[in-house]
């Protein structure tokens, strides 16, 4: 290789090729004709002079301070590299892919143009000096490649030695992170001609005279080119002195534009080991030393449970290394570079895994900055300008086909993105190795909150089939459904309504005893206990994480600055710079916020109601379909008005709940941004708060009316309630609102989870899928051996959905368990739904970030952040919402009042009659009176509706009575004790389990005391070398001078290199 280099060079007259594609001009002719025998080609017509071809952009490269080395793909390796042995005897081959022009086509030697063709390759990075290019014949000259096909199928497949595109050319440097760009490619051709002139050396600084191999001449397009386009230049120029900025930062940058996604280009970064040490002591990255340790072991009685567990859990654990139970552990410290003695340093290329490399290339990525716009700008704001469009780091391999190498996520495909293995535990820390901690922590905690769904699911499946066994004991609900009780109740709308018996609603009455017995009080107890134990379990699972990841001494950093938030800063900076020329370091106070605090309350409000307009609206909807329907002349019309209405009114909502979700997420985004946060942390947080406040309002709104509010502002026959003077407020039915609370909360849980988990999650990413690779098939190329071609790695990754963060699997997971905690009073099946929910919603999430998603970033976390606070409240607001649907809209407070103080025979005989008043039907106001008021079938004088009011032939008629402020009493007191005793339950039990198992505290606190012991003896050791150097040092000084006489000529470098010896020991 290097004799063809050496010999190119000569011929060349200085033309010197760097890497793939682009020219540096070393002498003063570019393309002067070479002689007849300076190169031996067999088809070279007599005459010819040199001519290459070069495929370009269709704007010209200016002169940057830095130039990537425009190399391409591994696959366009130069043919020579792998024809060195079979070519290097025949001179013929020596230049195989050199093309000559005839004579005729000749020009002055200054205005020879060099092209480079579009299937171009390139020697290895480590060849130094010369690159030959590969130069495809030119068709019309009519040259014969056969020898030059020959030689290219003899040699290897170049794609392997890089593993497609997950290495740079040279197989051996490894690709961290990713930057991909557009660029506009000219339509005259396929390849562009540029001239090429010499760089003003002088012109230019020290520093920028050291471009990157590959790059230095200037090129400009000729005439006939089509018309720049300046934006495109601005942003190329951007890309330049970024790029520039991460080659002084530390990293290796490669170019590859010649992709199958045309327009696309792509940079491929590289952090050498020393970038990686310098940025691991940084970020006080832990990392393992050589020092192992036991760890403590559980003896006797608990050793042999263990044991037990073990074998029996073993079918459902995952078959992956990295979930087997540890007996040792590897002492983990801050990285130092002045203290790399400590760590195990033997393999270096999996000392740093590629979770930590990418972390460490992005926090680069985010300091380093562009100032070509007048204002500093990092990663993030060049990729919201479109300089970049996308950035992100390669998985590690493929996860499906046949000869696929082993990688992790490979492995997670199998034992955990898959819908067969459902049943076993998650292998958390291969998540964690491969995702970072933050997804890692994200799994662990949808791991717990579904394991400890499967008691409250027990629990609550034994309260149903416990209301199922009873319903047929229920007094209330036989007294209901009894026929001969001949209980005539009142209209439920105004004239087209008529009188209808009680035992109509037998049905809704025996299914209300379903929900509405004594163990839904049992169970509303247990399930404020339950969010209380699984608070408590989850933070000890934490903190066990947290010993296993290294992650027990780590504190958050203060994050660098948003873009916006800098962009925002120097605009204020700008503005003072025009008043006062001395200005100092600005931020935004919560003057500059005002507007954007204002605007915030102004459209949360706006948006509360909205959705309070909403849910009238559907109430319009309900009342206006019931008076409809009662006019039905079929009786079966008439019998099912409560339930048609109730369905479809719950299907309306439901639809509207989840279009208002994804416009309530976009507006939180939007008023988050206005605020300008300034790190990413408080963005995330803010936007957290705001979306949580809108989805929840959102969902629980329609539940919270027919939990508290539907049937209490009623009135009473004769002064009903009316809305716009014409629709009277609807009722609840005989047995309670609690059965229709229950199909509410049953639909709108079950239809959100069905429809974002099949319709969002699974149908739509397939769909933008599909989209994108119709659109990628329209843009193929027609060329039939490109298209055969495996694609690189990255540029399969730049094909999938880019990661958009955990908040929408947080925000779906949080609502969830609200419908699990606040009215589980109502539903006791509620845990049982969302337990069935999350077996598929895990493996969902994990097929879609193994397969569907670009690899995100590893995030170092050490908590789920300001979702604890969150489910805290959640748990603190569910005993409070128990206790009032208890109380109110439940009749279990009614009963017992009864049973204690109105029951004749201490039995609940008579409960019906108890809680219905009655009305006479000639008070009736003037047009609300039946239209036919014969419909039963005989005259109806006295009719009867649900409350405690005074009948109509006592003084105080249809007053409230003594009754109705007893039941009131009771309700009260029940929500005051139930509220107060299960706070002070789950109060105890938050206090009686600790948040760090004990095991864990003495397993951290040994750990403190190994590292001590490990830096004592570094210390002793250092003190006892700098005494025997010492020793030495005097030992020899000593013979020096015993021997001076005898060496007198050099006694000074006897004594220097005596001296010396100790040191060099």
């Amino acid at each position: 290789m290097k004799k063809i280099g050496n010999e190119a060079g000569k011929r060349l007259n200085g033309l010197h090729f760097r890497h793939c594609g682009e020219a540096q001009l070393q002498g003063s002719s570019v393309a002067a004709p070479l002689s007849p025998g300076a190169l031996r080609g067999r088809h070279r017509p007599a005459g010819a002079q040199v001519a290459l071809t070069f495929r370009g952009r269709a704007s010209p490269p200016p002169t940057p301070r830095h130039r990537l080395p425009f190399a391409g793909s591994c696959r366009r390796r130069s043919a020579a590299q792998g024809q060195v042995g079979p070519a290097a005897a025949d001179a013929d081959s020596e230049f195989h892919g050199v093309d000559f022009l005839p004579e005729d086509l000749n020009e002055a030697p200054e205005e020879t143009g060099m092209r480079v063709n579009k299937k171009y390759s390139c020697l290895p990075a480590e060849e130094k000096g010369i690159h030959i290019i590969n130069i495809r014949a030119i068709e019309d000259i009519g040259y014969d490649q056969h020898e030059s096909t020959l030689l290219n199928s003899l040699s290897k497949n170049p794609d392997a030695d890089c593993k497609y595109g997950l290495y740079f050319r040279d197989g051996k440097r490894k690709v961290d992170y990713i930057l991909v760009y557009h660029y506009k490619k000219s339509s005259a051709g396929k390849t562009l001609t540029r001239r090429v002139h010499h760089n003003d050396s002088s012109a230019r600084s020290t520093k920028q005279d050291q471009p990157l191999p590959g790059k230095g001449a200037q090129l400009e397009m000729r005439e006939s080119e089509p018309h720049v386009d300046y934006h495109e230049d601005d942003k190329r120029f951007r890309r330049e002195e970024y790029e520039g900025n991460l080659v002084e930062a530390g990293l290796e940058l490669e170019r590859d534009e010649d992709t199958k996604i045309h327009g696309v280009g792509f940079v491929k970064i590289h952090a050498p080991w020393n970038v990686l040490c310098r940025e691991a002591e940084f970020l006080k990255l832990k990392m393992p030393t050589k020092k192992m340790y036991q760890i403590n072991q559980t003896h006797g009685l608990l050793k042999k449970i263990n044991s037990v567990i073990q074998k029996i859990t073993e079918p459902i654990q995952p078959k992956v290394a990295e979930h087997k139970p540890q007996t040792v552990k590897r002492l983990s410290y801050p990285f130092s570079r002045e203290k790399q003695h400590l760590f195990d340093l033997s393999d270096r290329d999996s000392f740093f895994d590629s979770k930590t490399r990418s972390t460490i290339v992005y926090e680069i990525l985010k300091r380093t900055t562009c100032t070509k716009a007048k204002y500093s700008m990092g990663i993030t704001s060049l990729l919201a300008n479109g300089v970049y469009s996308a950035a992100y780091p390669l998985h590690d391999g493929d996860y499906e086909g046949e000869n696929v190498e082993p990688n992790d996520r490979k492995l997670l495909c199998e034992e955990w993105a898959s819908y067969g293995v459902f049943y076993k535990y998650q292998p958390i820390d291969l998540v964690r190795k491969y995702f970072g901690e933050k997804i890692g922590l994200y799994f662990a905690w949808l791991g717990v909150y579904t394991q400890m769904l499967i008691p409250a699911s027990i629990v609550g499946i034994i309260v149903f089939l416990y209301g199922c066994a009873t319903v047929d004991e229920n007094i209330p609900s036989m007294e209901m459904c009894d026929q001969r009780n001949n209980i005539t109740m009142c209209p439920l709308c105004d004239r087209t309504c008529s009188y209808w018996k009680m035992s109509s609603a037998c049905a809704t009455a025996r299914a209300s005893h379903l929900f509405d017995n004594p163990a839904t009080v049992f169970f509303s107890v247990f399930m404020a206990l339950w969010a209380a134990t699984f608070m408590e379990h989850w933070k000890r699972k934490q903190m066990r994480l947290n010993y296993r990841w290294d992650l027990t001494g780590f504190e958050e950093e203060e994050d660098h600055p948003r873009a916006e938030y800098e962009a925002k800063v120097l605009e204020k900076s700008l503005r003072k710079e025009h008043k006062q020329k001395e200005t100092d370091k600005e931020k935004l106070t919560w003057k500059d916020r005002f507007p954007a605090y204002l605007t915030n309350f102004v459209g949360i409000i706006f948006m509360v109601g909205l959705t309070f307009a909403i849910v009238f609206g559907v109430i319009i909807y309900r009342i206006s379909t019931a008076a409809a329907l009662a006019i039905s002349s079929t009786p079966s019309g008439r019998s099912s008005v409560r339930v048609t209405v109730t369905a479809t009114a719950v299907i309306i909502n439901l639809v509207v709940i989840i279009i208002l979700d994804e416009v309530y997420g976009c507006i939180a985004r939007w008023l988050t941004q206005i605020e300008v946060p300034k790190t990413d942390k408080n963005f995330e947080e803010r936007l957290i708060f705001k979306a949580f406040l809108l989805k929840f309002v959102n969902a629980y709104t329609p539940i919270f009316y027919v939990a508290f509010f539907k049937g209490r502002f009623v009135g009473r026959p004769g002064d009903y309630v009316y809305i716009f003077h014409s629709f009277r407020m609807e009722e609840c039915a005989p047995g309670g609102c609690l059965m229709e609370l229950c199909i509410q909360l049953s639909i709108i849980m079950l239809g959100k989870q069905l429809i974002q988990n099949n319709l969002f999650e699974i149908g739509i990413p397939k769909m933008k899928k599909f989209i994108r690779y119709m659109k990628l098939k329209r843009r193929r190329s027609l060329d039939h051996e490109e298209h055969m071609k495996k694609k690189q790695r990255y540029e399969v990754d730049y094909n999938l959905e880019p990661f958009a963060g955990l908040t929408p699997e947080y925000m779906e997971m949080i609502i969830q368990f609200g419908f699990v905690t606040l009215f589980v009073a109502s539903f006791p099946l509620a845990p049982l739904f969302a337990l069935l929910n999350n077996i598929i919603e895990i493996r969902l999430d994990a097929k879609k970030f193994v397969t569907e998603l670009r690899r995100p970033v590893a995030v170092r976390a050490k908590d789920i952040g300001i979702w604890y606070n969150i489910l805290r409240g959640i748990g603190k607001l569910a005993v409070i919402i128990n206790a009032f649907v208890i109380s109110f809209t439940s009749d279990f407070i009614p009963r017992l009042v009864y049973l204690y103080m109105y029951s004749e025979n201490g039995t609940m005989h008579g409960f019906v009659n108890h809680t219905l008043s009655s009305f006479n039907v000639s008070d009736f106001q003037a047009g609300t009176a039946p239209n036919d008021p014969m419909d039963l079938g005989y005259e109806v004088q006295i009719c009867r509706y649900k409350d405690y009011r005074e009948p109509p032939w006592s003084e105080n008629k249809y007053d409230i009575s003594k009754d109705f402020w007893a039941v009131l009493a009771a309700r009260l007191a029940f929500v005051i004790v139930f509220q107060n005793l299960v706070m002070f339950m789950s109060d105890f039990v938050d206090w009686i389990i600790p948040d760090i198992p004990k095991d864990i505290s003495q397993q951290i606190h040994k750990e403190k005391v190994l590292m001590v012991e490990v830096f004592m003896r570094e210390e002793q050791g250092k003190l006892q070398m700098l005494e025997t150097w010492k020793d030495n040092d005097k030992k020899k000084g000593e013979n020096c001078n015993n021997h001076s006489p005898r060496l007198p000529r050099s006694r000074s470098g006897s004594l220097s290199s005596c001296h010396s010896y100790p040191l060099d020991v």
